[in-house]
């Protein structure tokens, strides 16, 4: 769900926030367990206040999926000191905009506001979090809105039912097998007594995260914070999920028909999570074989061979595991078995031989380069500074995270590439054409 009301000089502003050589924050937490984060940077009259929830797809029950993305939606109700639909409002009316996205792992809210209305955006967060507005004319709004978001976004959009179909074939056991869109026969079933409960059990202070970032005055924030949150009851302590699934056991390879024209194929190698230390090469790994018009999945396949129109390589690290994906879309005759093969060999090739240094040095730059772009504006800091404590359990890794990936060196990426993409370790979806069928 995205509310998007940036008008452009907030845009210009929000993005051109200089950076310095550390970025320097503040944490504590409340006695009802809320966690808080405040980083100061007085060059620009902005600030980033944001919630991070830690519920994601991950921590439903199998009957009753798509909870949390339903909830991403739910909570701009209103609240008790909040008419329906003003939410958006007053954030927009004093300046501002705001947005919202959930993962299998987290569900995360922001408001980027002028600085002289952080006090607006902290009471609202808190409004949220004490008590929201949770009623059946709601719950009915928000429906009709999540179908037609998967009508959009999932149904009507070629390709983009490849993550539902490849998680629910990587992973067996584990809460991953399915995304966070869920299932409509899952929320049309539910009840308001259900919503409810799911509220009340992770929108609590003692499972958040709040960080904020910009034009602060950090003891007048932290009086805020106190005003807004320091009275709201801690909940019972949060349950989550098993983390185990078993090893996949084989290749899973199947065919899906779908409403495209050009046949793709995707593979994915089940992977660690993203805190592993692993993540770190895969992440490089997935830059070298496709990032930019020189990396090696375009080089071979778009210009050499001319096989496809696009490629790509991403890990999709989460909390408990990752998935690490490759794919290809075909030009002209190009079969998606050929273009697995193609991707076979390029492969085999990083597991086979070191990069060279200029080709690792390069490959470091753009790592290096990415790194400093998350952290080059207010609404980034704040979600990075969130994400590193809830995942990591150290938020200053928003300074030090590169140093991680300074230490992986050649034979770190040709190990992971022999230790994960392996055959009998991952899906292959075949896209076609309905006609194909």
């Amino acid at each position: 769900m995205k509310h998007s009301f940036l008008g452009l000089a907030l845009v210009l502003a929000a993005v051109a926030q200089p950076l310095s050589a550390q970025i320097k924050y503040e944490s504590y937490d409340l006695p009802n367990g809320l966690h808080v984060i405040l980083h100061q940077d007085n060059s620009n009259p902005l600030v980033a206040v944001s919630v991070l929830y830690h519920v994601g797809s991950k921590d439903e029950i199998p009957t009753r999926t798509g909870f949390a993305h339903f909830f991403e939606h739910l909570l701009f109700e209103g609240s008790a000191n909040i008419g329906r639909g003003e939410y958006m409002q007053l954030i927009q009316s004093n300046g501002g905009a705001l947005n919202a996205n959930t993962s299998n792992d987290r569900t995360f809210y922001y408001e980027i506001l002028p600085s002289n209305q952080l006090e607006l955006g902290l009471w609202m967060e808190a409004e949220r979090m004490l008590h929201a507005k949770i009623d059946q004319v709601g719950v009915d709004t928000q429906r009709e809105v999540v179908k037609e978001e998967k009508r959009q976004r999932v149904d009507n959009q070629p390709y983009a039912s490849f993550l539902s179909e490849m998680f629910k074939r990587a992973f067996k056991q584990h809460n991953y097998r399915w995304v966070p869109i869920g299932s409509m026969e899952d929320l049309n079933a539910a009840k308001l007594d259900e919503f409810m409960a799911f509220y009340k059990k992770y929108y609590i202070p003692n499972n958040a995260t709040l960080s904020i970032a910009g034009d602060i005055d950090v003891a007048q924030t932290k009086a805020i914070i106190q005003k807004y949150f320091a009275d709201i009851p801690k909940g019972p302590a949060v349950q989550r999920p098993s983390a185990y699934e078993p090893p996949l056991g084989g290749e899973i390879v199947d065919t899906i028909y779908d409403n495209i024209q050009i046949p793709a194929v995707f593979a994915g190698y089940r992977m660690v999570s993203e805190t592993h230390p692993d993540a770190y090469a895969l992440q490089m790994l997935t830059t070298a074989l496709s990032d930019g018009p020189s990396s090696r999945f375009s080089k071979r396949m778009v210009d050499q061979d001319q096989s496809a129109l696009q490629v790509a390589a991403f890990p999709f690290a989460m909390e408990h595991h990752g998935v690490f994906i490759a794919l290809a879309l075909a030009n002209g005759a190009a079969t998606t078995g050929a273009l697995m093969t193609t991707m076979e060999e390029e492969i085999a090739k990083m597991q086979n031989e070191p990069l060279s240094d200029k080709e690792f040095t390069k490959l470091l730059n753009k790592v290096e380069s990415e790194f400093v772009t998350r952290n080059s504006n207010v609404a980034g800091i704040a979600e990075n500074l969130a994400n590193y404590h809830v995942y990591y359990g150290d938020a200053n890794l928003v300074n030090t995270e590169i140093e991680r990936y300074r230490q992986v060196t050649p034979a770190d990426i040709q190990r992971v590439a022999k230790t994960y993409l392996k055959p009998e370790n991952r899906v292959v979806l075949h896209y076609l054409p309905k006609s194909a069928q």
